[in-house]
C-alpha cells in the first residue's frame, strides 16, 4: 500500500535550521511505500525509484551510493515513519475489515483479518446481526478462521452456512448470545447455560451502547 502519494511533508518552523538534503526530503514530492523487511520503496516526482534498508541505513540512489551521504530518501522514510504516515520496521500497512481505515500491523499477520479501534470487538460488547437485525452479546472472540470451525454436528463450518457465504472465510470467529436471557456477574456475563452461536466476524456490526 502506497502512503504520501506526491505530496511533501510538513515543514519545520525555521528551514534556516536543516540543510540542503533535509530540505529536499521535506518539501520534494516523493511517494513512501513499505515492502517489509524494514525495506522501502521511494518515487521521485519524475518516477525515479529507489530502494531503502533502513537497518542498514542504505540508499540505492546515487547520492548516497557515490558521496556516502545521508541522502533525502532515507530522510524521508524516517520522517514519514516518524509522523506516523508510514509503517515502521516489522510493520506493513492493512485496512480495517469494516470501515478501511488504514492500520499499520505486524508484517507477519498482514493477509489476516484487521479492526480498528471502533470496530475490534472484545467478551461483553453490544453487536448487531447485519442479516437479521438481531441484537446480540459476545461472549468470546477466538483465532481461529470461519472456515476452519465447524457448526456442531452438521456439514457446515461457520464459512459455508448459507447466510454466511457472502463473508470472508478467513474472518476470525466470535461467540454470541441473545442477551434478553444472559445473567451478569461481577467479571461480566455468564453464558455457561446459553446457546453460543457463531459467526464471521464481520457479521456483527459493534453498537456504540446496549439499545
Amino acid at each position: 500500500m502506497t502512503q504520501a502519494r506526491h505530496t511533501p511533508a510538513s515543514l519545520p518552523s525555521s528551514e534556516s535550521e536543516l540543510d540542503r538534503r533535509s530540505v529536499r526530503a521535506r518539501t520534494e514530492r516523493m511517494t513512501t511505500t513499505a515492502l517489509g523487511d524494514a525495506l522501502y520503496e521511494v518515487a521521485t516526482e519524475r518516477d525515479e525509484r529507489y530502494l531503502v534498508d533502513l537497518d542498514a541505513r542504505r540508499c540505492s540512489c546515487p547520492d548516497h551510493a557515490f558521496r556516502d551521504v545521508r541522502c533525502k530518501h532515507l530522510r524521508r522514510v524516517a520522517i514519514e515513519i516518524t509522523e506516523g504516515r508510514l509503517a515502521p520496521p516489522g510493520r506493513l500497512p492493512a485496512d480495517c475489515a469494516v470501515c478501511g481505515e488504514e492500520l499499520f500491523v505486524p508484517e507477519e499477520a498482514v493477509d489476516e483479518p484487521h479492526y480498528c479501534e471502533d470496530h475490534a470487538l472484545e467478551p461483553g460488547a453490544f453487536v448487531r446481526d447485519r442479516e437479521t437485525g438481531d441484537r446480540l452479546l459476545v461472549v468470546h472472540v477466538s483465532d481461529r478462521r470461519a472456515d476452519h470451525v465447524g457448526i456442531g454436528k452438521s456439514a457446515y463450518s461457520v464459512a459455508t452456512y448459507p447466510t454466511n457465504r457472502s463473508y470472508d472465510p478467513a474472518d476470525r470467529v466470535v461467540g454470541a448470545v441473545y442477551p434478553q436471557s444472559v445473567s451478569m456477574t461481577d467479571s461480566g456475563p455468564a453464558p455457561d447455560s446459553l446457546r453460543v452461536y457463531s459467526f464471521p466476524r464481520s457479521r456483527l456490526e459493534r453498537l456504540s451502547e446496549p439499545a
